[in-house]
Parts: C-alpha cells; structure tokens; sequence
C-alpha cells in the first residue's frame, strides 16, 4: 500500500490559502490532506490529478441520479434560458405544478389531501415542519424523536438531533427532544427475533402513557406535552439502520391514540433511495408531515421541502407568511424536480433499485463470510450498511473503518488493470458503519467494482 499521497504544487497553493480564508466548520477536515475534486460524471469524480474515484456516497445521497445527469442538467440549463429568477412572493408554473405532483402522489399513496410548501434544503425544511406541528398543537414545542436520528444542524433541527455533539456550544431555542430508542435489532437484546424486538420498542414507548407520573400525558383532559414525533424511518448518519417492517405500524398506532403527529423525515431516503419514492411507504402507514430534500433536484438545486396534511397547512391555520425564504421555490430547482419525476414516471425506478440492491447487498453478505470484521450488512434498496467490528464481529472498530476510508482516498488501488479510488461514507452509533448510498444508476459491472474495491480494503486493514 502507498504512504500518505503528497498534494501537488498547485494543490498546495489552494490548500494553503484555504487554510486561511475558509472556515474548517464543516466536515472537509475529517481527512488530512483534504482532496480537491476537478469534474464528476455518473458513479465516479476525478481530482486535479485527473484521479478517478468511485463514489459509493453520492453526497449523502443527493446524487441519487448521477453526477452530470444529462437529462436532469438540460432541465437546469433549459430553465435558465427561460425564467432563471423570479423572487418567490411570485408565482411561477414550476412551482404549482411540481407541489401538484408531490401532493397528488401522497393522495393516491395515503389517501389524504395535503399541500407543499418549499425552502431551500433539509435543515431548512425541518425547521418550516417544526413550525407546522407547533403551530397546529396550539404551540406545543416538545418533540419525540429517535436515539441515533440525525434531521439537520440548524438550531431547531439540531434540537431533534440525537448528537449533543451538534448543540454543545450554542445552547437551545426551545426544548430539546427526548430521544425514544430505535429497533437496532444488531445491537439489540439478544433473544428476541427482529420484529419482536421492534415490538418491544414500541411497547416501552407506549409506557410513557400509562400514567400522569410517566411525565408525557395528562389523562384527565386526554392531552399529551408532545407535538409530533420526528422519524427516519431508515435511519441516516445513525448507521441506515432498518428497522422491522412492524414497527412503524405499532408505533403510529400508539401516536394516533394520543394525538402525537408523524413526521417522516426523508431528506436522505426520499426520492428511490430505498426502492419507493419515500422510505415510510415500505411500513403501512399515513405520516402526517413528510420532510425532503437533497435528492429532489439531484444535488442541482439546493431546494427542499415539506408536504402536510391539509389539516395542518391550510390558508386558514397557516397563512401567507408564517414562513419564508428568498430562494424557496426558485425556478432553477422546481424545473429539476419535475423533470426528475417524469423521467422517474418513465421506468419503473422501484424495481430497478431493489434488484440493484438485492445484488449488491449478495456481494456484502458474501464479503461478510470471509471477513470476520464485518459484524453485520443489510439493505433496503440502495440504501446498504456494512458494520465494521473487531475480530469478535460485534465490538466496533471505529479505527478500522477510518483507516479504511483514508486509504480510499489514496486513490492507488489496482482492479483490471485500472488505477482508482473509493468513496465511503461514515456512519453509525459508534462511526463503525459504512452507510453506502450509490447512484441508483449505478450499473452492474460498477457494482462488482465497488466490490471489488472494497474487499481490498478489507484485505488491507486486515493485514496492517
């Protein structure tokens, strides 16, 4: 294996100045020297070196359709020949008809009438649904969500963010959530089968309602302190941890018994990460809010939003200006997102991704036999994890997968006679889970490439 790849002299004047002028608050810096990307194209980017590197993260799965996706890239430049800006007080085709779209598609899904409002990304959209949920629970601000669960990094967003990493320094505005476990039946008690321990979940949440002195619910008017309860119902940053197919069911059983509202966050999973448009229709439930982002405009666009049931969002409970932003609903993103749902409507993208990830998730289970270190892999769609653990495949060997990921960057490992790099992303409780997002076009032979690549990864943090 090589030793740390040294940056070029024109790298080196880029990451000098860098080091001065810009901010190390956000995660560049996980490794060192940090790599400087040049152009992308479908599952690979290239570095300045002309590098390439499979991405098996798609930048935390906004890329779902590739990078440079040429039809979603023309809708772009088409839009800005046309109507590239209009401040967002103002109305604009692409606006009514991609929250027609989304609306229309949650009636035929869930049976309920609801309306879209957009902003300009995930964290951002959180916090609109916070104000939603507030508003229609008569100003309720404390909320359910789950240990492991990740919603954004905004104030409010990191206040239903289960790391106390990402609120220590700022303080609160408002309450923090309490964190509910979630059924990560890997790490869970042993004994009990995948549903019962989601089951069981389920039944020590439903404790919280016995009695007033459980500290949530008042029985003698029938009221709860909560307002809703902020799900992933694949768990993102949290490892893609899936839960079993019951749990969800269960658990809006005991939300809808206390007037608790669902909110399903689907910034990571949405849009046929997990084989469906959102992840929640897998579980046989109606969320009330869903949240979105990221993928809707294929990383294009930074435009996110919510949809809500009609009861929380109409004129009358939400008016004109309860929220804002300059750039919601700009044209350039809604033009993206409808052309992302008609060349989506074209093929049948569900069955598509869950013979991909059935495929890729054989590979996994295969690697899984013949490397020890590996404690557990599952999938569902193109959303897969890969639990890296000690020799006794259950302790988590956070060091492993960061050697693993570094040594991935190095760019220098051989398959067929070709020269690249690999892309992983960090997740999980103990940041030991590879959480692989790949482009849901990723092709067959890129599948076996990834690995490929992986198990040479394995091999050498098994040998070093």
């Amino acid at each position: 294996m090589s030793d740390i790849r040294i940056a070029t002299a024109e790298d080196q004047v880029l990451l000098d100045k860098e080091a001065k002028y810009c901010s190390y608050g956000d995660t560049v810096h996980y490794i060192e020297p940090p790599r400087i990307f040049s152009r992308c194209e479908g599952s690979y980017v290239w570095d300045t070196e002309d590098q390439a590197y499979l991405d098996l993260q798609m930048w935390y799965s906004a890329v779902n359709f590739g990078y440079a996706n040429p039809r979603l890239n023309n809708a772009l430049k088409q839009q800005i020949d046309t109507l590239p800006q209009i401040a967002s007080q103002y109305l604009h085709k692409g606006k009514i008809e991609l929250s027609e779209m989304i609306a229309v598609d949650a009636k035929n899904k869930f049976g309920l009438d609801g309306r879209v409002h957009f902003n300009v990304g995930g964290s951002q959209s959180i916090e609109d649904s916070l104000k939603v949920v507030r508003n229609a629970s008569n100003g309720k601000s404390l909320m359910f969500a789950f240990e492991g669960g990740y919603h954004g990094r905004t104030l409010g967003a990191s206040s239903i963010t289960s790391s106390y990493r990402y609120r220590r320094r700022y303080g609160h505005f408002g309450e923090r959530a309490q964190f509910i476990p979630f059924p990560y039946h890997f790490r869970g008690p042993k004994g009990m089968t995948k549903e019962e321990y989601g089951s069981h979940c389920v039944q020590q949440f439903a404790r919280l309602f016995e009695t007033e002195y459980n500290g949530v619910w008042d029985p003698k008017v029938g009221s709860s302190e909560y307002a809703a309860f902020y799900v992933e119902p694949i768990q993102g940053t949290g490892g893609y941890v899936i839960p079993p197919m019951n749990f969800y069911r269960e658990l809006k059983h005991v939300l809808d018994q206390h007037g608790i509202l669902m909110v399903s966050d689907e910034i990571q999973m949405g849009f046929y990460r997990t084989g469906k448009l959102w992840s929640i229709e897998h579980f046989d439930v109606q969320p009330d809010v869903i949240v979105f982002g990221k993928a809707l405009t294929n990383g294009l666009n930074p435009l996110g939003g919510i949809w809500a049931r009609e009861e929380l969002i109409n004129p009358k409970i939400f008016p004109p200006g309860s929220t804002h932003s300059t750039f919601a609903s700009n044209p350039l993103g809604t033009a993206v997102g409808l052309e992302m749902f008609k060349m989506t409507s074209e093929v049948d993208y569900g069955a598509m991704v869950m013979a991909k990830g059935k495929y890729f998730l054989e590979g996994l289970q295969d690697l899984q036999k013949r490397f020890p270190i590996i404690g557990d892999v599952d999938g569902l769609g193109l959303a897969l994890r890969c639990e890296i653990c000690g020799p006794d495949g259950f302790t988590p060997d956070k060091a492993t997968l960061d050697y693993m990921v570094e040594e991935g960057m190095k760019g220098d490992m051989i398959v067929d006679g070709q020269k690249l790099g690999l892309i992983l992303d960090v997740g999980g409780y103990y940041k030991n889970v590879i959480t692989l997002a790949p482009s849901l076009e990723i092709s067959y032979p890129e599948i076996d490439l990834g690995l490929k690549l992986l198990e040479q990864l394995l091999v050498r943090a098994t040998k070093r």
